[in-house]
């Protein structure tokens, strides 16, 4: 009878092991283990210490996981003037708190940018020759992030350097906006590339700029604004992670916030591009009625079966350009692997937009596009103008106001 190793000498390889790895640990350090030293988590503690303890007159402060319609009647009771002491006071909260006034937001968010950049610049001078030179290469580029969202035009609705960051930023007046466009991206997507110069509408800054000025384009005279959303977190390459909901369904539930905080009674479309689909396919069934639409391009799936199993009343678009790879990942669901249905076939039931002029798996927000073009459309309402794909000439039927096919 054959039976396994159960010898003592089992634990004593485990622990070897794991000396093995805090030994390679130690021996490549870079900035990532440095920066958890006093960083940027152990300020938003001391924080959230003072904000429990803090009082305005006889009142407690609201908890940061209150719903937003709370937040923003708080904020709205106690003036500007004690809205500012307490961005000034509580910026890493204030900055993030879904329901809390849009300018405030700002403000917040630019003072907690100038604080993590005089933390992180003390630390980088401290800690650089035990760095490797991954370690400085790494910092150095958190560093250049943080000036370059301190820009005085920039205008930043979410900010958290802790891990490997979130970050969200409007494009156009959120408060006015009649109209109100969700960039939300897919893997890969982190503080360090919210932003690229090469390969400029590949990242969600420049995804954002591309749909907000294809918008103007579309319809000038209309209130719009457009959000780059990477406030979650995405998997990191094609892996695990990747391949589950795990993220996802975390990611959906900051998503479903952001849109039920966004200021007054602007219609909403969510533009999910990749994983981030994955985010919005959970999302969707949670999603409030100003949700109006939602379109993803490039997608391994929504977690669904078709668009009756997301729940939402939102009109629910699609497109894929025809030399994306993301067209040759098994679209099933197995066992908590993989997510669903391909969204532009047939029997998923979404309207199915041309993607003309993409290029690649990343190339639906390139300016001139006509992904981008379609997505604008649907951006500013003007149904009738979309695309449809090749064999999906139905893809405007039922929309009022659009135009006959």
């Amino acid at each position: 009878m054959t039976s396994f190793n159960t010898s003592p000498t089992l634990p004593v390889w485990r622990a070897v092991l794991a000396l093995a790895v805090v030994f390679v640990m130690l021996a490549t350090t870079g900035w990532t283990a440095v920066r958890h030293h006093g960083g940027p988590r152990d300020a938003l503690e001391a924080e959230l210490t003072g904000w429990r303890k803090e009082r305005v007159g006889t009142r407690a402060l609201p908890s940061p996981d209150s719903p937003p319609q709370r937040i923003a009647a708080f904020f709205a009771s106690i003036g500007s003037a004690r809205q500012h002491r307490l961005a000034d006071r509580f910026p890493r909260i204030v900055g993030n708190l879904n329901g809390a006034p849009v300018s405030l937001r700002y403000r917040a968010n630019r003072s907690s940018l100038g604080a993590t950049l005089k933390m992180e610049g003390e630390r980088l001078r401290k800690a650089s020759s035990r760095l490797t030179r991954e370690g400085r290469h790494t910092a150095a580029r958190r560093l250049h992030r943080f000036r370059a969202l301190m820009a005085p035009d920039r205008q930043i609705l979410a900010f958290d350097p802790s891990g490997s960051g979130k970050v969200a930023e409007v494009f156009g007046d959120l408060d006015r906006a009649e109209r109100v466009s969700v960039v939300v991206p897919g893997v890969d997507t982190n503080l360090l590339t919210f932003q690229r110069t090469a390969r400029k509408y590949t990242a969600p800054v420049g995804m954002a700029q591309s749909l907000y000025a294809a918008e103007q384009a579309a319809a000038p005279g209309a209130r719009t604004a457009v959000i780059a959303w990477a406030d979650y977190t995405a998997p990191v390459g094609i892996g695990m992670d990747s391949a589950i909901g795990r993220l996802a369904e975390s990611g959906a539930v900051r998503l479903t916030a952001l849109t039920e905080a966004l200021p007054g009674d602007s219609e909403v479309a969510l533009f999910c591009h990749s994983y981030g689909s994955v985010v919005c396919g959970v999302a969707a069934r949670g999603l409030p009625p100003r949700v109006t639409d939602l379109a993803v391009a490039g997608s391994p799936g929504m977690r669904a079966e078709n668009v009756a199993g997301l729940g939402t009343r939102a009109r629910v678009w699609a497109m894929r350009d025809e030399d994306d790879w993301i067209e040759d990942v098994p679209h099933l669901a197995v066992g908590g692997l993989g997510h669903g249905e391909d969204p532009v076939a047939p029997d998923f039931g979404a309207r199915v937009l041309s993607a003309a002029g993409a290029v690649g798996h990343a190339g639906y927000f390139k300016p001139g596009t006509g992904s981008v073009e379609n997505f604008a459309a649907i951006g500013v309402g003007s149904y009738g103008d979309v695309e449809c794909a090749p064999g999906h000439r139905a893809c405007r039927s039922g929309i009022s106001g659009a135009k006959g096919i």
